[in-house]
């Protein structure tokens, strides 16, 4: 008997895009595979390629090099090239892009038309499919402007997937919503995405989103492809120093190695489960918000600046003596006073060493 492997809906072979040639590549090299059936995220801040990369995918722009394969059929790269309607790919916009003067069932419906510009029944069938799948029956007479924010990206993303798409992209289809709807809606949208099956690429700059709403994330940075893994293996086990910062949100802390541990201005940590860096003698140590435990020692190292109330925990800015910021969250049921002296530990051991960046240590 041999084991059966989801079909490959999207591979990307060194993808590169280049606008200047006295400027970096905005896409650089990227290689990586996405499998029927999962969602993708590409995370990262403004600037690092994700975009464009996804503009590449949906045909909007050709690469310089490399080739890209959208279910197993070459669609640029190599003298291939397919354009945008071509590709089975349906796209939702960071503005949603809808007709004003048309309502929802006919926003939903524009490009099922025949060449005669009617709707067949089974185009019919298919509106009212996608629209009870995203929860907007009865809605179907209304126009945008009578919708609210959440109300219009869920038309927008029932658009794209009338057609029954291969691949949907969503360019950051969350940035225009308020906290507490882009709180919902995140979970709706990846819970409307497994329904229907469809596999997609979700473009963020918000760490916590991309991690909720993911099977697979492409960490990058510079339009390089810094991490690809589960949003588990990002979190827990981050390949680089700006992952770890970024995704993590880790605080760094300058060490230096001694003995079977490393010598920090806030202590001394003895090697962990994550140290496989026994060729460097200086690094930093980082870690994670939550795994710094604070203990009020009047002999602490760590000096509390500032105390944050968030709810479930308090957040805490944290003075070293060199003056570097240390960030941490604990229980809200124990409340440490600002200006007291902190001894510092690591919960856990839960910490990862990368070279040094700086020379301060």
């Amino acid at each position: 008997m041999t084991d059966s492997y989801p079909a490959v809906i999207l591979h990307l072979q060194e993808a590169t895009r280049q606008y200047s040639s006295q400027a970096p590549p905005a896409v650089n090299a990227v290689t990586l595979t996405l499998h029927s059936g999962d969602i993708l995220s590409f995370l990262g801040p403004s600037g690092c390629g994700k975009t464009t990369l996804l503009r590449l995918i949906a045909g909007f722009e050709r690469p310089d090099g490399g080739t890209i394969e959208i279910a197993s059929r070459k669609v640029a790269g190599l003298g291939h090239w397919l354009p945008p309607e071509k590709r089975g790919v349906g796209m939702v916009f960071q503005d949603y892009a809808l007709f004003p003067h048309l309502n929802v069932s006919q926003n939903v419906t524009f490009g099922l038309s025949n060449s005669s510009g009617k709707l067949s029944a089974a185009a019919q069938q298919r509106a009212g499919e996608v629209l009870a799948l995203v929860g907007l029956q009865g809605l179907e007479k209304r126009y945008p402007h009578q919708l609210s924010g959440g109300q219009q990206q869920r038309v927008a993303l029932a658009r794209a997937l009338a057609p029954r798409p291969q691949l949907v992209l969503l360019d950051e289809p969350l940035s225009n919503l308020d906290a507490q709807v882009r709180l919902r809606l995140r979970q709706e949208l990846r819970e409307i995405l497994k329904a229907a099956g469809t596999s997609a690429i979700f473009v963020t700059h918000d760490q916590e989103e991309a991690l909720s709403i993911s099977d697979w994330i492409a960490v990058m940075r510079q339009g390089q492809l810094e991490q690809f893994g589960s949003p588990e293996t990002i979190y827990q086990e981050p390949a680089t120093h700006f992952v770890a910062e970024f995704v993590a949100q880790s605080n760094s802390i300058p060490a230096r190695r001694e003995g079977k541990g490393w010598v920090t201005e806030i202590g001394y940590f003895q090697d962990n489960k994550n140290d496989n860096n026994d060729n460097i003698e200086r690094g930093e140590l980082m870690v994670r918000q939550e795994d710094l435990i604070l203990q009020e020692d009047e002999a602490g190292e760590a000096v509390v600046r500032d105390r944050q109330f968030l709810g479930r925990e308090h957040r805490y800015r944290l003075e070293t003596p060199s003056g570097r910021e240390l960030i941490a969250r604990m229980d809200a049921l124990k409340v440490l006073p600002v200006g007291a002296r902190i001894k510092v530990s690591v919960a856990g051991g839960n910490y990862r060493v990368f070279p040094l960046e700086s020379n301060n240590f």
